[in-house]
């Protein structure tokens, strides 16, 4: 087994590692959120020709909006892992709550919602979502 460590140690590792399988498993249900909803958007307005179209949707389209503060949150853990400043055990507690709030927001919020039904109706997300809620459990 292969290990790259600081020179504090493996335990300084840990954080990092845990936000690097947090962002893993919130691609991955970012993804299959997007084909999701792509596949629901698609039976109401027809169908998506391009990557570059589809794109465009995601970041402009009210029928994705609930979307974005997944794309945003995986950004700043992008950003966060990038710096050169190690990851620490209060970095990733923070990313945890902040991805948990994400799976179950206010009460009420049309992203709950939004969330709740796609979860609901597709098995993949549903799949996702339980992979996700894993990860949070163990970190």
């Amino acid at each position: 087994m292969t290990h790259t460590s600081t020179s504090s140690g493996p335990a300084s590792d840990l954080p990092r590692r845990r936000l690097s399988e947090l962002r893993q498993g919130l691609l991955r249900l970012h993804k299959t959120l997007i084909d999701s909803e792509r596949i629901a958007y698609e039976r109401t307005y027809g169908r998506v020709n391009s990557s570059g179209e589809m794109l465009q949707l995601l970041t402009e389209h009210r029928w994705f909006a609930w979307l974005r503060p997944f794309s945003e949150l995986i950004v700043e853990i992008d950003e966060r892992l990038d710096a050169k400043e190690p990851v620490t055990v209060e970095d990733t507690a923070a990313f945890i709550e902040r991805v948990a709030h994400l799976l179950k927001p206010e009460i009420g919020a049309n992203s709950e919602d939004l969330y709740d039904a796609a979860v609901q109706r597709d098995p993949n997300v549903a799949m996702a979502h339980s992979q996700i809620s894993k990860t949070l459990s163990s970190a």
